[in-house]
């Protein structure tokens, strides 16, 4: 094995250096950690939306080839290996990372961005465990940093408008909240199926559902109980198929939600309240139009919001956070919420039992005021990476 190098490559030197040095006072410079999937689809990609004030200067991998293809794709004059991350982050060329590594793994690149001075934006969910997430929540704050966790969904239309309607009275008072999320993970070496990596139906999916169900209550819940099960197949040797999930709120309001890696892709969630009902479905997806479907006494209405860039929106609000000197929303407070909620639902359904909360309390919660719509993303040959399918 090749000695690692002690400090990043610049691969060429970028054109018009001293006009991009001006533009940089006003924009964010972003290393993206992680070359995958969701990177290579979705993060990578959202740069040419995110100009106003966000610009990609930088990526980190251990793939040499995902390095010289995507650095010459997206034009990026610095590649580092994991071991050269420190250096990059000592560099002063980066203002802020996004981490898009496996959840094992966003504590310790967190903790050395902070030290390092660079804000963190973080995938989901925040950590693999509640002690996890505050140790990054005080080392970002020990630094001045600004920590936030991409709920891409926190910035989508669909699911913001959603959460009007659902506090608007015209559903009346929303009683019940039902949500499905399954897909089919077929690749065997894909993380999601790895506990030791953080992986897991209820951490990769589950979250987004018992999410939407905080945002649309705007509540937190009181306890929780959770069930699993699994097919017996081989590529769930390590991790459970499926789990179905209770969650009591204030008010005495349920929201229950089953989630699958073994199951035909369905994303959607319903709010039921005593007049009427939102049913969101699609809901959570990356790639499709998302659909409301409303119902009030009787009468129904649907309404389509077109796909649309969900990272993009994340990267611009990031950065103007970072300008402007604002708390992000969703913060590292949110993420932590979403992993107590998590190892709250793994334990019951480790132990078969209700499992109280402790009381919790956010700041601030996702509103309309924060939707931002891109176009859509082109497609994108990927480059050592398949998406979860396993289809390439």
């Amino acid at each position: 094995m090749a000695a690692a190098r002690q400090s990043p490559t610049r691969t060429h030197k970028p054109a018009a250096e001293s006009a991009r040095a001006a533009r940089r006072k006003r924009k964010i410079r972003y290393a993206v950690i992680g070359q995958g999937y969701i990177s290579q689809s979705a993060v990578l990609p959202a740069f040419s939306h995110a100009e106003k004030n966000s610009e990609l200067v930088a990526l980190v991998s251990d793939d040499p080839l995902k390095l010289k293809k995507l650095s010459r794709r997206y034009g990026v004059g610095l590649v580092a290996s994991y071991d050269e991350y420190d250096a990059l982050m000592a560099s002063g060329e980066v203002d802020a990372v996004y981490i898009a590594l496996p959840n094992h793994l966003h504590l310790d690149y967190t903790l050395r961005a902070a030290r390092a001075g660079v804000h963190v934006l973080c995938e989901k969910p925040m950590a693999v465990s509640v002690v996890e997430c505050e140790r990054m929540i005080r080392a970002c704050r020990k630094q001045g940093v600004k920590l936030m966790i991409a709920y891409r969904l926190h910035f989508e239309k669909a699911n913001l408008a959603a959460v009007e309607i659902a506090n608007s009275g015209k559903l009346g008072d929303p009683r019940i909240f039902n949500s499905v999320f399954t897909m089919q993970v077929r690749d065997a070496d894909n993380i999601r199926l790895r506990e030791e990596t953080g992986g897991g139906v209820l951490d990769d999916i589950g979250i987004y559902c018992l999410n939407a169900a905080r945002s649309l209550f705007r509540a937190e819940p009181l306890d929780v109980f959770a069930v699993t099960a699994s097919s017996g197949e081989r590529r769930f040797r390590a991790i459970d198929e499926m789990a179905s999930a209770i969650m009591r709120f204030p008010g005495d309001r349920l929201a229950t939600f089953s989630c699958s890696f073994g199951a035909a892709h369905t994303t959607a969630y319903e709010v039921i309240g005593t007049r009427g009902t939102l049913r969101v479905a699609p809901a959570f997806g990356l790639s499709e139009d998302l659909r409301h479907h409303v119902t009030v006494n009787g009468a129904s209405r649907e309404r389509v919001f077109p796909r649309r860039d969900q990272f993009a929106p994340q990267l611009i609000y990031f950065s103007d956070c970072i300008l402007k000197d604002r708390v992000p929303e969703p913060s590292g407070q949110e993420g932590l919420i979403d992993v107590r909620i998590l190892q709250a639902l793994r334990e019951s359904a480790r132990t078969a039992r209700v499992v109280p909360l402790p009381r919790m309390r956010k700041n601030a919660r996702p509103a309309i005021g924060q939707a931002l719509s891109r176009p859509a993303l082109p497609g994108k040959k990927l480059v050592h990476a398949v998406p979860p399918s396993g289809k390439a």
